[in-house]
């Protein structure tokens, strides 16, 4: 399992300097990224990824309403091999119809991006953990309905506001987790209020070890009252910390 960063995080700066900001990223201790709108910025984006020898295995992309050839084609571009629906509105989580539709949608666009090597997941919000179907979340009934070579990234910190234990939520979800976003704060909606992992209310280590099939561990902050570059090189800071003192007892025992 490795740290990754979700460039969102870093959206104004990238704005301002998408080179100078992807050079910071990699002065930082970061070694892989996941690009947002990567479409628009892949040129640029490659660049300097390329530059700072930065590698992006996953990538935010609005696969339900966009042109998919092109998304496919400028992550096949970027090296990005997981290709990530970020984000689907609230009113599509509320019926076991909507939801059922918007699963054969995204198994349609896991066709075509195997089609280009390019695998397909999904990331959630809150939404998806407070509506309830048929007994179970609306994610959970979601993935029900996925084809096997779709994967999930679970936002522990939305599922957290959403009101579900983000640990007992992976271990429910299994295999199907390949990524999820590491966030800390108090679990509330106000996104200002978030923390560099390890300072707020989740239980940030027994997620990531909650995530027995994960690949990709994504750093991110939605938004952040002080300095972004210094929250996430806390955050990562914190993660290494955490792993290497993980390596030291495996190698005592």
């Amino acid at each position: 399992m490795s740290y990754s960063l979700q460039l969102y995080t870093l959206r104004n700066a990238i704005q301002e300097d998408l080179p100078g900001t992807i050079r910071k990223v990699a002065e930082i201790g970061f070694t892989q990224v996941e690009p947002y709108n990567f479409v628009a910025l892949a040129p640029e984006l490659g660049a300097a990824l390329k530059e700072n020898g930065l590698t992006a295995p996953s990538g935010h992309a609005p696969l339900l309403s966009a042109d998919q050839d092109e998304i496919f084609a400028a992550a096949k571009e970027l090296g990005i091999t997981t290709v990530i629906d970020p984000y689907l509105p609230a009113e599509h989580w509320q019926s076991p119809e909507d939801i059922q539709a918007t699963a054969a949608k995204l198994n349609a666009a896991a066709r075509k991006g195997a089609e280009y090597g390019i695998r397909v997941g999904y990331h959630n919000h809150a939404w998806e953990l407070e509506s309830t179907i048929e007994g179970t979340t609306a994610l959970e009934y979601f993935e029900t309905l996925l084809d096997p070579e779709l994967v999930l990234e679970v936002d522990t910190y939305w599922a957290a506001v959403g009101g579900q234990d983000p640990v007992e939520l992976l271990a429910r979800l299994g295999g199907r987790v390949k990524f999820i976003h590491i966030k800390d704060g108090p679990a509330t909606t106000d996104t200002k209020a978030q923390q560099p992992a390890g300072q707020g209310t989740i239980p940030v280590l027994d997620v990531i070890a909650a995530a027995t099939s994960l690949e990709v561990g994504v750093v991110e902050f939605d938004d952040y009252s002080g300095d972004i570059f210094q929250g996430i090189t806390e955050s990562l800071d914190y993660l290494n910390a955490a792993a290497a003192g993980a390596a030291s007892e495996g190698a005592k025992a």
